[in-house]
């Protein structure tokens, strides 16, 4: 009876979504030296670094889209250009035009699909507003957006993040503006988001410490 028990036991904490406890500082996730601020109010911040061209962040998809049906009521999930150089810039002024449009669900899957699915050379200025403009979005609107004042603010705060998050790779994951994570960490896609969820629990117990006073 105990050997059942025990099997049952080590098949359950094997389930996807069983999650762990486990988890070491500085093996599958890091503490970032400084804690950044966050946009999401009272809620667990869960920012996602990425790059439409990144291969890695397009297969890390599935697995957040699956996340976020089930995510923590106390989490908030935002995303986040990387700009790990000046060929990365195109795509995170679409991503902040899609945004300011409010066509980021229609496009942001479907521009990811274009690139890695269709082998689309969607790299530049006019070859990405071809695209959204094949997906309903006016060409000159799309244009001015993606050129605007905001969207060049946000490009260069997205940047400035970037550097303080000490990014150095995509797709990586920011939780609470104080813990950095990815796949490569921790083993694969569905792990990954599994430690998000322990993440969140750590970040709350966090919150609620009184901070002391220096």
């Amino acid at each position: 009876m105990k050997k059942l028990t025990y099997a049952l036991l080590l098949c359950f904490s094997l389930m996807p979504g069983a999650g762990r406890a486990d988890y070491t500082e500085g093996v599958e996730y890091a503490r970032l030296p400084q804690s950044q601020p966050v946009e999401t109010g009272n809620k667990i911040e869960v920012r996602e670094i990425f790059w439409y061209g990144c291969p890695h962040c397009y297969s890390l998809e599935p697995a957040i889209n699956k996340w976020l049906k089930t995510k923590p009521a106390n989490a908030q999930f935002v995303r986040m250009p990387g700009i790990l150089g000046q060929n990365w810039e195109p795509h995170a002024r679409a991503f902040y035009a899609f945004e300011a449009l409010g066509v980021t669900n229609k496009l942001h899957g479907a521009l990811f699909d274009a690139i890695h699915a269709r082998n689309q050379a969607l790299d530049n200025e006019s070859g990405i507003a071809e695209f959204v403009a094949k997906h309903g979005v006016d060409r000159e609107k799309f244009l001015n957006t993606y050129n605007s004042f905001s969207v060049t603010a946000q490009v260069k705060n997205a940047m400035l993040m970037g550097q303080r998050y000490g990014i150095e790779g995509v797709p990586t994951l920011i939780v609470d503006g104080k813990f950095k994570t990815s796949s490569s960490m921790v083993g694969g896609h569905d792990a990954l988001m599994q430690l998000v969820d322990y993440l969140i629990k750590k970040s709350a117990a966090e919150r609620k410490v009184p901070a002391k006073s220096s």
